[in-house]
């Protein structure tokens, strides 16, 4: 029986649909990139998420391989034209955990502008402090949403019962935009009015450090920061030094440029550290994507996508 290499925590919707359709599912979630390279070639199908590479040299060494499937968004971990040149069909499901994002860049935001996190782990300590923790609200603000595919638009969605005015900016003239989002084709307004800025873009060479010390420079006050994107998206030097400068007020993480902190570099670590050590930070581990109902939502989708289900 054909086989399909599942490099990704995935649901049974999808390995039963696998099943049906008459392959074999291998679940290697710990496989690393060399040993992918060495058992590649037995494969037709491949789910993963981040873990695999799926760059030239792999695909060259894939010589059955028929589909690949990758759990979330963004495709930069294939080489997408080399893929199609030899007839592999790629598949994505960013719409399977657009919600899931959007929830967490919410309560990011929230845990962070109300002081949640802070207060909480002060009473573990058996500190009762309020002045301290008094917090704002969300309602009058202004968020810049850049980029709206699924996740900025799910994430808007979100937003348009708090009251705020929702600014959104993409590069892409064709997308449609809800009458409760006011659409900007520069960005002059947003950094003239922007209280907060929140990044839903893919990870690609013109994104890289799209966020930047002179890009921070243009705005006309302080902002919070919001990346559940892609790590790369923001240079985070330039975070540091904005927060140092006022020019950023808080800033919430998801993403990180190198992940997990044990592949970071000394020049990372050590900004990084400033970072987590600011009480106006927030991280989490690149979770933003994952409940259990964006697991079900993104193998459904991709069942359905290579037409299992």
């Amino acid at each position: 029986m054909p086989k399909v290499l599942i490099a990704a925590p995935v649901h049974p919707v999808l390995t039963e649909a696998l099943q049906r359709a008459g392959y074999t599912c291998e679940s290697v979630l710990d496989i690393t990139q060399e040993e992918a390279l060495a058992s590649v070639s037995k494969y037709e199908g491949i789910i993963t998420s981040t873990r695999l590479h799926i760059d030239r040299e792999l695909l060259d060494r894939a010589q059955q391989l028929k589909f690949i499937g990758r759990m979330g968004s963004g495709m930069e971990i294939i080489d997408m034209p080399y893929a199609a040149q030899k007839g592999i069909i790629c598949v994505s499901s960013p719409e399977g955990n657009a919600n899931a994002v959007a929830e967490h860049a919410l309560g990011m935001l929230l845990g962070l502008s109300k002081k949640i996190i802070k207060s909480n782990q002060e009473l573990h300590q058996g500190k009762w402090e309020r002045e301290a923790n008094r917090g704002f609200e969300l309602e009058g603000k202004t968020i810049a949403i850049i980029g709206f595919g699924h996740t900025g638009s799910a994430f808007a969605h979100k937003l348009s019962v708090f009251d705020m005015q929702l600014l959104a900016y993409d590069i892409n003239p064709n997308i449609s935009y809800p009458n409760y989002v006011k659409a900007q084709e520069t960005m002059q307004r947003i950094y003239e009015e922007a209280d907060i800025i929140s990044y839903h873009v893919p990870a690609s060479l013109e994104n890289k450090y799209l966020f930047n010390e002179q890009f921070l420079e243009n705005f006309h006050k302080p902002i919070v920061l919001v990346n559940t994107s892609r790590g790369n998206v923001v240079d985070s030097l330039a975070v540091v030094n904005g927060l140092k400068k006022g020019k950023i007020s808080k800033a919430c993480f998801d993403v990180w440029e190198t992940e997990p902190i044990s592949k970071m570099n000394e020049q990372q670590k050590s900004v990084f550290n400033d970072l987590i050590a600011d009480e106006n930070v927030l991280f989490t581990p690149h979770i933003a994507g994952y409940s259990h109902e964006a697991l079900f939502k993104m193998s459904l989708v991709i069942a359905k996508k290579l037409k299992l289900a």
